[in-house]
C-alpha cells in the first residue's frame, strides 16, 4: 500500500492531469524521499473528451460507495448495481445464453465492509441481471437463483459448496464456455518449509452451476515452477507477515487470473497457449506465468527476476526490463490491435524477493509485451501524454484494457482516473470517480477518505438494453495557467 511518499506524489500527479491550476502552485520537494504537498480539491467526473480520436462505449466499475457504476462518455450514470465487484465482470451473452446485461458482483461481505486486499471477508459471490436479480450464486446462502438484491440475506447459510460456507473470492473471476464459473479465492493454512505459521495461499476453483467444484489449482503446491532464483526462494520461504507473526503470510498475492482463450499462438501450434489454460500474474513476487489447465503446472514465465529498467530514451521493441507489482495482465483478445499479445498495468510499486526499490521518481507504466519474444512492443507512461513520468502513477491495484480502435482504456486505480490513449499517448479522455468513502487500505488502517478503484471495463453499446441513455458530447480542458476555483 503507498505510504505517505507514494500517496502524495500521486495526488499531485492526479491534480495535473485533472486540470486544476490553482492547486499546480503547490509546490513539491524534489529530495531523496521525493515528498510532495498534497492537494485538497480536484474536479471529479469527465476532465476531457476529444470526439474525434476517444473510441466511445459505456465504462464499468465499482466505486467506494460500495455500489457498481455504469457510465458513459460524459461521465453520466447510466445504471447501477447497489453491489460491488472485486472486481465486477462483465459477462458476454454468448456466456449467458444470450441474455444480455449480466454481471458478476459480490452479494455479501463480513460487516458489509470491503475486501481490504484480500477475499477474506468476501462471503458470497453470485451472478445478476441488469434489474439486480440474483440469478446465481456461490459461497454463504447457498446455491440461489431468482431472487432480487434486497430480498437476499447471508443468514441462509447452507455453504452452497464454498469451503468453510465462504466464497472468499478476490481480484477475479470468469465464466467459462461451458457454463462454469472460474474463481481466484484465498485460502488460509499452514504449509509445510515456510516459517510463517499460516499463508494467506491462492487457490483457483472451477464451479458448476449447481455450485460443485470440479478442478482446484493451489499456489503454494507449485512454489518451485515459480522461477524464483535459490536466494529469492530462501527469502519466500522465511517470510513473515507484516501484520504478525500469527497474521497469514500473502506471499504471493496473486491479482489476476484470465483464461487465455482463441489466440494466434496456439495456431501457430504452441501448445503452451492453449486457449483453457490460465494465466495469472503475483504483485508479490513480480512474475507473469501461464498454468495449464489439464495439470497444473506452469508452463510459460516472464520473471520474477528482470533487467532494470533503461533510463532516458527507450527504444522499441527491447526486452522485458524490470515489472514490479503489476495488475491485470492478459492476452489482448482476437480482432484488437495487438491481439496475442500481454498486456499488463506495470504499477512499479515495491515488490519482490528481494523488494525492488522503485526509486526517486515512482511512476506506472502500460506494457504490451509479445510473450513468444518476451520484448515490450508498445508502452504508455507519463510522458508519452508530454508529462513528467511521475505524473502518472498507481502502485497498487489499476487495470489497462487494449479498444477497438487502438486505443487503451487505463484505470490508475489509486486515484480513483479512469483515461483513454491513443496509439501514440495522447490523452482523449478522462474521468475521475466522484464516489468517496471512509476506507482504512489507504490510510494504514486509519480511516480516511478515498475514491480509489480496482478495475475499469469497456462495455460495448450494444451489451446494454435498447433505448439506454448515453451522452457524446466533447469536453474541452481548461487552460490550465487561468484556471481558478472562484471565492465566495
Amino acid at each position: 500500500m503507498p505510504g505517505h511518499r507514494s500517496h502524495a506524489a500521486a495526488a499531485l500527479r492526479r491534480s495535473r492531469h485533472t486540470k486544476t491550476a490553482a492547486l499546480l502552485a503547490l509546490a513539491f520537494l524534489v529530495s531523496s524521499a521525493d515528498l510532495a504537498a498534497s492537494p485538497s480539491v480536484y474536479p471529479t467526473g469527465v476532465t476531457r473528451y476529444d470526439t474525434k480520436l476517444a473510441y466511445n462505449s459505456y465504462v464499468i466499475f465499482s466505486g467506494q460507495d460500495k455500489k457498481t457504476h455504469l457510465i458513459d462518455m460524459n461521465g453520466n450514470e447510466v445504471h447501477r448495481w447497489d453491489a460491488e465487484g472485486f472486481p465486477p465482470v462483465l459477462l458476454d451473452p454468448a456466456l449467458t445464453g444470450g441474455k444480455r446485461c449480466h454481471v458478476l458482483l459480490q452479494l455479501s461481505s463480513v460487516s458489509g465492509t470491503s475486501n481490504e486486499g484480500n477475499g477474506l471477508r468476501n462471503q458470497s459471490i453470485g451472478e445478476l441481471d441488469w434489474n439486480g436479480k440474483v440469478v446465481w450464486q456461490w459461497g454463504a446462502g447457498g446455491d440461489t437463483a431468482g431472487k432480487a438484491m434486497d430480498a437476499y440475506s447471508p443468514a441462509e447459510n447452507q455453504g452452497g459448496g464454498a469451503p468453510g460456507g465462504s466464497a472468499k473470492q478476490h481480484h477475479d473471476w470468469r465464466r467459462l464456455p461451458n457454463g462454469n464459473t472460474l474463481i481466484l479465492a484465498n485460502l488460509v493454512q499452514p504449509v509445510k518449509g515456510f516459517a510463517a505459521q499460516q499463508l494467506l495461499d491462492d487457490v483457483i476453483y472451477e464451479v458448476t452451476p449447481q455450485g460443485k467444484i470440479v478442478w482446484s489449482w493451489t499456489a503454494s503446491e507449485h512454489i518451485n515452477e515459480f522461477d524464483f532464483s535459490p536466494a529469492s526462494l530462501e527469502l519466500v520461504l522465511k517470510g513473515q507477515s507484516p501484520r504478525g507473526k500469527a497474521a497469514p503470510f500473502d506471499f504471493l498475492h496473486i491479482n489476476n487470473m484470465s483464461v487465455l482463450g482463441p489466440n494466434r499462438w496456439f495456431n501457430q501450434g504452441d501448445q503452451r497457449f492453449h486457449p483453457d489454460n490460465i494465466l495469472i500474474d503475483s504483485r508479490e513476487a513480480n512474475f507473469i506465468v501461464i498454468l495449464d489447465k489439464k495439470t497444473g503446472k506452469v508452463v510459460w514465465t516472464l520473471g520474477p527476476d528482470y533487467p532494470a529498467q533503461v533510463r532516458g530514451p527507450r527504444v522499441l521493441p527491447r526486452a522485458v526490463d524490470q515489472i514490479t507489482g503489476q495488475h491485470d495482465a492478459h492476452l489482448i483478445e482476437p480482432g484488437l490491435p495487438g491481439a496475442g499479445n500481454i498486456l499488463v498495468f506495470d504499477n512499479q510499486g515495491e515488490a519482490g524477493y528481494p523488494r525492488v526499490n522503485v526509486g526517486v521518481q515512482p511512476r506506472s507504466r502500460v506494457l504490451e509485451i509479445d510473450p513468444i519474444k518476451k520484448e515490450i512492443v508498445w508502452e504508455y507512461t507519463g510522458a508519452d501524454s508530454n508529462a513528467p513520468e511521475w505524473s502518472f502513477y498507481s502502485s497498487f491495484i489499476s487495470s489497462a484494457r487494449r479498444l477497438p480502435n487502438g486505443n487503451t482504456l487505463i484505470d490508475e486505480g489509486m486515484n480513483g482516473r479512469i483515461f483513454q490513449v491513443t496509439a501514440k499517448g495522447e490523452l482523449v479522455w478522462e474521468y475521475v470517480s466522484p464516489y468517496f468513502a471512509a476506507n482504512p487500505v489507504a490510510g494504514a488502517g486509519r480511516q480516511v477518505q478515498g475514491n480509489w478503484l480496482y478495475r475499469a471495463q469497456p462495455v460495448p453499446y450494444n451489451w446494454v438494453p435498447e433505448g439506454t441513455a448515453r451522452s457524446e458530447k466533447a469536453v474541452i480542458p481548461p487552460d490550465l495557467s487561468k484556471y481558478r476555483v472562484s471565492s465566495q
